[in-house]
């Protein structure tokens, strides 16, 4: 499929800001901050991370090398920042969601700490764009619809009650499947919150 011209499908207005749904290839979506689906060893892998290690070339992996240095490894439900090399943005957030063990050891609430972190970052660093994939939902294994329930509300959160001045957060979504999840999550939950 081919993912480059498919414009957000979905806004949903929300504070200050918007929360978009759209399928597509992550790495040539532009915004000032992406999210990178990373392992707590910062080291690069596949899916996403891989995607945006290859897209954005090496200068990424040498400023995680250096952040190793000072932190050895990054835990689920936080992130780091790196400049984004050759993707068309400024900053790669490397957020690390939890593997999911059957719900019952944390995982939603450092699936949901990841996001607002993410969200925190964007804050910090002044980015006011922002795409995000659906974290943990790969390898790690955390059952779609949960994961797109807890995404959505995390991010939704941050943009009506965090104070944040990001005003478009995008959840850039690989398939059909994964797209429709995340929509039943946003129908669902953003009417709560605004």
């Amino acid at each position: 499929m081919n993912h480059k011209n498919y414009p957000v499908s979905k806004k949903y207005p929300i504070g200050r800001g918007k929360l978009g749904l759209r399928i597509g290839d992550i790495t040539l979506v532009p915004a000032d901050a992406i999210v990178n689906a990373a392992n707590s060893a910062l080291r690069g892998g596949g899916g996403v991370d891989g995607a945006i290690h290859r897209a954005g070339g090496p200068s990424i992996m040498a400023e995680l090398v250096e952040i190793r240095k000072r932190m050895a490894s990054c835990p689920p439900g936080h992130a780091v920042s790196t400049r984004a090399g050759n993707l068309p943005a400024q900053w790669v957030f490397h957020a690390v969601g939890p593997v999911y063990r059957g719900g019952g050891h944390g995982e939603d609430a450092l699936l949901r700490r990841c996001y607002r972190r993410c969200v925190e970052l964007a804050d910090e660093l002044g980015a006011r764009t922002i795409t995000l994939p659906a974290i943990s939902t790969g390898l790690y294994s955390y059952p779609l619809n949960a994961a797109a329930e807890i995404a959505v509300r995390a991010v939704a959160d941050s943009l009506r009650w965090g104070n944040s001045e990001v005003v478009a957060a995008t959840f850039v979504l690989f398939d059909h499947g994964a797209y429709e999840a995340f929509e039943r999550a946003a129908d669902r939950v953003v009417p709560e919150i605004v």
